[in-house]
């Protein structure tokens, strides 16, 4: 899928993937497998992150630690909406908030840590909020796209040897996945800049450098954590996102799941319980190329019974922080 942005070039998209596939890498390390100097990275990385908001950040993978996950569709009165979504978005269990149906519904990923952080949200907080005058929560089942796999690499702005050569090697997990209390100093400071030196690592834990390396190694070798970039896609020139809540048959779920995973348009799809059965985060350049994804690659899926589309009026958090308003 060719991309193309009046404010960033081939250049950035390429970093971008690059970071997409290993976030710790250091810049004389992309610079050698991008073919320029790490000055120039350095520079570029500068600029993305002042103008696309890019951001390396480390990311808990419900998934594999056997969390629940949710999606959360709430319908608000007018004038309502922003405020309660950049309530929510200060909330360290939710991401990707995005608005939707005008401005009038709010669309978030929930992924509670306790029961209890469940319990607070839907049966507590959300249903005293005057301004919320429907809720709806479907559970996240199975993952089909996106988490640690990123849409990025769809654009192939890679080719294979650099993403071979940019692909961390990973030592085989000893253990299921987890993630201990001694851990959270050290998420909490990658949470907030995936690409922070051991040295600042070791101040922030109290470890040594070897033990802080060794630990992070293994939450990244089981699958516990892993390195995400944020960035606005606007910014490459997909302006647009949409929801899709799509209900299929029952015998089909897997194998719509499977194929939409495959399909460049797609950035996230996950099998759900509730009203639709999967919904995924469809990307496009306009209106005119959302149209053409649902008429065409969507609506040829055998098994496809029914599809919703709620475009984002505007993406108010993605994983870890809360984006300024426009």
């Amino acid at each position: 899928m060719a991309t193309e942005s009046n404010t960033f070039d081939q250049l950035d998209l390429r970093l971008l993937s690059a970071l997409e596939l290993d976030g710790r890498a250091s810049f004389s390390r992309l610079g050698a497998v991008l073919g320029v100097s790490d000055q120039t990275v350095a520079r570029r990385f500068r600029r993305l992150s002042a103008e696309a908001g890019v951001r390396v950040v480390a990311v808990r993978d419900a998934e594999h630690l056997g969390q629940d996950q949710w999606m959360l569709r709430l319908r608000c009165v007018p004038d309502s909406a922003t405020v309660i979504a950049g309530a929510l978005a200060r909330r360290s269990d939710t991401y990707w908030i995005g608005l939707g149906s005008g401005g009038t519904e709010i669309i978030c990923m929930t992924r509670p840590r306790h029961p209890v952080d469940h319990d607070d949200l839907l049966l507590g907080k959300l249903p005293r909020t005057p301004s919320v005058v429907e809720i709806r929560a479907q559970q996240v089942l199975h993952r089909f796209y996106g988490g640690p796999t990123g849409w990025l690499r769809k654009l192939g702005a890679l080719d294979d040897d650099q993403v071979r050569a940019l692909l961390p090697y990973r030592e085989p997990a000893d253990g299921p996945a987890r993630i201990e209390p001694e851990d959270e100093p050290l998420l909490a400071v990658l949470e907030r800049d995936g690409r922070a030196t051991y040295a600042e690592l070791q101040q922030a834990t109290g470890r040594s450098e070897s033990a802080v390396r060794r630990r992070l190694a293994a939450l990244l070798a089981s699958g516990a954590v892993y390195i995400d970039v944020e960035y606005q896609s606007e910014a490459i020139g997909f302006p647009l996102a949409a929801a899709l809540w799509i209900t299929t048959t029952p015998a089909a779920l897997h194998t719509v799941g499977e194929a939409l995973a495959g399909h460049d348009e797609i950035a996230y799809a996950a099998a759900t319980a509730g009203p639709s059965h999967i919904v995924v985060t469809a990307v496009a350049r306009n209106t005119s190329g959302l149209y053409a994804y649902l008429s065409g690659p969507l609506g040829r899926l055998e098994g496809v019974q029914h599809v919703e589309a709620t475009p984002y009026l505007r993406r108010v958090k993605q994983l870890t922080y809360q984006r300024p308003a426009r």
